[in-house]
């Protein structure tokens, strides 16, 4: 009996220590690097995560359009059960998203190495500064999609990956302003609007220009972002990552663009994704923080995993040094939003035209020269010579507006549709409506032109529209629809309602049944109307 108990004894004490020693492995780690997770691997190394620690919990961002749950890691000591326990703690939040392109696979398979590293310390010295966000896997669907055939140029997995669209066919990460997808409205919704995380990185795989270096990554650049947000990433933390993850981590690195001639990499090298629909820009727009990661898709699969799985360990150092400066920055840029909308000034405007200009800054790529051949489709194209170029050249990134209008106090809108109102909610914009009727002094914008594009872009003939603002004094109903300049997500609400935003409600044709012709009158007047002056207004909220 003493032997049985002595036994049992032994073998309890034995096995979980046997058990704590056997390593959880990612399918990219147990395959020698030829394969990447399905959706089921994920899922299940996610289990296992949570039995080895007490400090990852799971909450679900959404359920894709063919039914899966998207994951969302939240990983903390002392563990936050909502974001309400963060009010009063001086850790800063970050969220790190992976697979918004299912082919695009290092990003899945470094941010779960990570989370399995970081966990396995008996005491995460990480975790007295930072609550971690992660999403291993934002596009199930366009994940169970893995073949050979997809991305057949890409450097590996060899045993293939997904592919690019979601369950409908959209591209997530053209989705940021429209939301019509289940995934990005539960991104917004359920990580940005509910955790309201400082820093946003995005990981993805190029498609470009030839380079050394396997990691890739930029900052948010739309310039109707705060501007001093924009500039402290491209001036002191992009940089400082950037030597971190070469000097400490043994990363090549540079920071994402493309040659303006692959020929000629000396003309420069350019940021050309500025609008808000790319989700790193979107959250710039939220005043916040937006790394966008691009691994080079030429260098071997690896090569890729690691350099993701390092440039996350040189974002966590950087936020874990600075997350005071970091968190002080974005309340004081919320701040100054509020502020601009209860006092515009002449100089408070927003960028409807832009161009692009170099950081102050030069880039150094170590490049390979290209050659431009015709293949054996009488097709000219680039090729990658074995010529290797190292160039210090121009970075344009600094988005410079070239057009601008006033901010205004207020948007009132004589529309009041779900297919609208419920875009409001999902971005977290306030809104109001009118207890009491109102005569108001106000700008409308009278169309002259409004074209609808001849081919389909992400499921819409995207518009462009001309015209000019006319002043004039209008009667506004009880129930009109109010939209304030003085909050938060102000920025958002403007890159949407204004009729020239090139990224907004007239761009995705959600104002469309409403603005036809009139018989021989000319366009019906454009829904949302700009009040300049501050007016003392009977409003209640409408959610």
């Amino acid at each position: 009996m003493n032997r049985l108990l002595l036994s049992f004894l032994v073998l309890n004490i034995l096995i979980p220590t046997l058990n704590s020693q056997v390593q959880l492995l990612t399918v990219a780690e147990k395959s020698d690097y030829k394969s990447t997770a399905d959706y089921q691997d994920v899922i299940s190394f996610i289990e296992q995560l949570k039995k080895s620690s007490p400090y990852i919990r799971v909450e679900s961002i959404a359920r894709s359009v063919e039914g899966r749950t998207v994951p969302l890691l939240i990983i903390g000591k002392p563990m936050p059960m909502s974001p309400s326990d963060l009010v009063n703690d001086n850790r800063i939040v970050i969220y790190i998203q992976a697979n918004i392109h299912a082919g695009e696979v290092e990003g899945k398979e470094a941010t779960l190495m990570f989370a399995r590293d970081l966990l396995k310390e008996k005491d995460p010295a990480l975790l007295k500064n930072v609550v971690l966000l992660i999403c291993p896997l934002l596009n199930p669907d366009g994940n169970e999609k893995i073949t050979p055939a997809n991305r057949p140029y890409q450097n590996g997995p060899v045993n293939g990956v997904g592919v690019r669209h979601n369950g409908q066919f959209l591209d997530l990460n053209r989705d940021a302003m429209k939301a019509e997808t289940p995934e990005v409205r539960g991104v917004i919704t359920n990580v940005f609007n509910r955790w309201d995380p400082s820093v946003l990185m995005d990981c993805h795989t190029t498609n470009g220009s030839y380079h050394v270096e396997p990691v890739t990554f930029t900052w948010m650049a739309n310039p109707n972002g705060d501007r001093s947000l924009i500039d402290y990433m491209r001036d002191k933390m992009m940089p400082e990552m950037q030597r971190t993850l070469y000097n400490k981590y043994k990363i090549e690195n540079c920071f994402y663009g493309e040659f303006s001639d692959m020929l000629v990499p000396e003309k420069g090298w350019y940021l050309d994704a500025s609008e808000p629909r790319y989700m790193t820009n979107y959250f710039g727009l939220r005043n916040r923080l937006g790394i966008l990661n691009e691994n080079y898709v030429y260098a071997d699969y690896k090569s890729r995993v690691m350099g993701c799985y390092y440039l996350i360990h040189s974002l966590m150092d950087y936020a874990s040094a600075n997350k005071a400066e970091i968190k002080d920055m974005i309340r004081r840029a919320d701040i100054r939003t509020i502020s601009r909308g209860m006092n515009q000034s002449i100089l408070d405007s927003f960028a409807i035209e832009y161009i692009v200009k170099p950081a102050p800054q030069p880039v150094t790529v170590k490049t390979f020269e290209a050659d431009l051949i015709t293949d054996a489709n009488g097709r000219r194209r680039y090729q990658k010579s074995d010529r290797q170029k190292t160039v210090t050249i121009p970075y344009f990134i600094d988005f410079c507006p070239t057009k601008s209008v006033k901010f205004p106090f207020a948007y009132i809108l004589k529309v009041n549709d779900p297919l609208i109102t419920d875009l409001f909610k999902i971005h977290g914009i306030k809104a109001e409506k009118l207890v009491l009727p109102l005569k108001a002094e106000v700008e409308r914008f009278e169309i002259s032109e409004l074209k609808g594009a001849s081919r389909l872009n992400q499921g819409h003939y995207t518009n462009t529209i001309e015209g000019r603002f006319i002043k004039d004094t209008l009667d506004f109903p009880a129930g009109t629809i109010v939209i304030r300049s003085a909050q938060p997500l102000a920025n958002v609400a403007a890159y949407l309602l204004e009729p020239q935003s090139n990224d907004g409600m007239v761009i995705w044709n959600f104002l469309d049944r409403y603005l036809v012709p009139q018989w021989g009158m000319g366009y019906y007047p454009y829904p949302a109307y700009r009040m300049m002056n501050r007016v003392d207004m009977s409003t209640s909220p409408l959610w």
